[in-house]
């Protein structure tokens, strides 16, 4: 796919996250990692649903500004994705309502923030680590996502947002909506005792779909106290 082309496509995706109120005013940002090394990424303060494609930042692959706009000033965190998941193409991440209110919870486990609620979570999200606050821009959350050795394609930030990777930015974009929406459902069901998928379900689902999820937490139990 050409350069202009994912231009485009980060305008398109980034309006329909916007337009549904998944990011609101300018937070969020997304990147593609282009075949050459270098980068594709909202500028700062941009807002997702009025970006222009021209505006677009480009970086190299050492992370220098080549054209457009400055860009976001959380350039470490996505670096930091990259580096631990080579296959990774594309980032997202939002401030998005339900995602934000689960990281506030005092049971969330951080190996597993998310138990196993439906199979489209676990086949688009994979699993979902919590990593501690750092302001945003820190330099810190890049080390933070670093010591999670790229096992996990789902990251969210405490009291900020997810952050998302996948093969293709089209895959992010839907592994982010499948995550705000499984929190949603965690929020929604709190307390009420829910059914999640058994360990078996979960089996069935990585021998069907060859998923990878973290060594030892597909089974986590989401009711058992946090480390701490």
């Amino acid at each position: 796919m050409s350069e202009n082309s994912l231009r485009e496509d980060i305008c398109r995706f980034g309006r329909s996250l916007f337009e549904r109120g998944l990011t609101p005013g300018s937070s969020g940002n997304i990147s593609i990692r282009l075949d050459d090394g270098g980068w594709l990424v909202t500028p700062t303060n941009a807002s997702l649903g009025f970006l222009d494609p021209a505006r677009i930042t480009r970086l190299d692959g050492r992370g220098e500004l080549v054209s457009g706009d400055r860009p976001t000033k959380e350039i470490p965190l996505h670096s930091a994705v990259y580096e631990t998941r080579p296959g990774a193409r594309a980032i997202v991440h939002l401030h998005s309502t339900h995602a934000v209110a689960l990281t506030m919870l005092p049971e969330i486990d951080p190996r597993a923030a998310l138990p196993p609620m439906t199979p489209y979570y676990l086949m688009r999200a994979g699993q979902t680590a919590l990593i501690p606050y750092y302001r945003p821009g820190d330099p810190a959350v890049a080390d933070a996502i670093r010591g999670l050795s790229g096992q996990y394609s789902s990251i969210l930030l405490a009291n900020h947002g997810p952050v998302v990777a996948g093969d293709s930015l089209e895959a992010a974009v839907f592994a982010t909506e499948e995550l705000e929406e499984t929190a949603r459902l965690y929020l929604l069901l709190r307390n009420l005792n829910p059914r999640y998928l058994t360990p078996a379900q979960v089996d069935d689902l990585v021998k069907t779909f060859g998923l990878t999820l973290p060594a030892g937490h597909a089974h986590h139990d989401h009711d058992e106290t946090p480390p701490a």
